[in-house]
């Protein structure tokens, strides 16, 4: 264990606004308090968690994995889940980050983020194999291996894990058996993860189209073209009788898309900084909150498309928001998490990891966890 740098600082947080409304089954908005089970917590990849962080938080615990973590991790009955580039899908104790297990997969763990259901832990690999691993013993359970690497994470629902590759397929593999049960293709690398919303998987897609497909067949409903190469994952928002998706582009725009008009709402580009948005977006309070390649953290209104607020780091933001009790947590390239107020964007404090920081924040049960580039995951509570 190296020594940890005095940059291990504390956090300082203003007092907390009212928290985020729980998720229940009806309105899957907010990850549950505990647990964070994959990639943007919730089906509707919103970036929301209903569990409450400290006032003031400090490191807990770090775990040295030898390499680059870029994997976001999952958070699950008393456990963290992640990947990193030395091939290896790695279990802790939540509470104190003692080792569990170690899996060794075909290929690095690239920027493809475990999700865990039903005693299964899921994760893709850059060789391209999905890999179902039991969550108490790290052994494995299946394999399924695509024709291109798999940078996406896996979304599991209706008894399906629903994972993208780069050989252009969207893929529908059984839960329990990997089986093959439907494909869908795109007609580019399917880079992000799925959002579910009322049976349908929504992906964005390099080739710039925005798909929906049914989770039972695979059937396509759905296709909006974006105008250009996405890599973020769609942010879903059921809103009265309205379905709406929200997603950056390698265009430097974000979208809002009417879903069930199939179009595009309206489309918002920083009128100096001409940057890619690679982060998926966080949806919260009215707004769509996510980091740009410009160094920037923007803040729009979700109705209207315009600037609610923006943050400057120092550093491309790659890394997609988390959001507790009206707060923004977002890594930066910069080699820092930075924390927001969601309202109107003032820092309140910042944390220094001293690498950069283009995983995702994974909150649940009082922690926030994050890898870093140097193969450093840290805890905070």
């Amino acid at each position: 264990m190296r020594l940890l740098s005095l940059a291990l600082s504390l956090f300082l947080l203003a007092p907390a606004p009212a928290m985020q409304a729980p998720q229940t089954a009806d309105n899957p908005t907010a990850s549950p308090a505990d647990r964070w089970a994959h990639f943007r917590g919730s089906r509707f990849l919103t970036g929301v968690s209903a569990s409450p962080l400290l006032e003031k938080l400090t490191v807990a615990w770090t775990y040295e994995a030898g390499e680059s973590i870029e994997s976001s991790a999952a958070i699950v009955e008393s456990s963290v889940f992640f990947g990193t580039q030395a091939g290896e899908l790695v279990a802790l104790e939540l509470a104190t980050g003692k080792l569990r297990w170690k899996y060794k997969t075909r290929g690095a763990v690239g920027e493809s983020s475990p999700a865990v259901a039903d005693g299964l832990v899921y994760v893709g690999d850059l060789s391209g194999v999905v890999h179902a691993v039991d969550t108490r013993s790290g052994t494995a359970v299946w394999t399924f291996r695509t024709e291109s690497e798999v940078k996406a994470s896996p979304i599991v629902a209706e008894g399906k894990v629903l994972i993208g590759s780069y050989d252009e397929y969207l893929y529908a593999l059984h839960a329990k058996t990997g089986a093959l049960l439907w494909k869908l293709q795109a007609a580019g690398p399917v880079h992000s993860t799925a959002g579910v919303l009322d049976g349908v998987a929504y992906v964005s897609g390099c080739d710039g189209q925005l798909r929906g497909a049914q989770i039972n067949d695979g059937k396509q409903l759905l296709q909006v073209d974006a105008g250009a190469y996405t890599g973020a994952s769609p942010a879903l928002e059921r809103n009265g009788a309205r379905r709406l998706a929200y997603f950056g582009t390698f265009e430097n725009e974000v979208l809002a898309v009417d879903l069930a008009a199939q179009k595009v709402e309206w489309r918002y580009q920083h009128p100096e900084r001409k940057f890619p948005f690679y982060s998926s977006a966080a949806l919260a309070d009215g707004k769509i909150i996510l980091g740009g390649r410009d160094k920037m953290v923007h803040a729009l209104d979700a109705r209207t498309g315009k600037v609610a607020w923006t943050f400057t780091t120092r550093a491309r933001v790659e890394s997609s928001p988390a959001i507790s009790s009206g707060r923004v947590y977002i890594g930066s390239n910069d080699g820092k998490l930075y924390v927001l107020d969601l309202k109107t964007g003032t820092k309140l404090s910042e944390f220094e990891a001293g690498a950069p920081l283009s995983a995702s924040p994974a909150i649940a049960n009082g922690f926030l966890v994050i890898g870093s580039q140097d193969g450093v995951l840290y805890a905070l509570r």
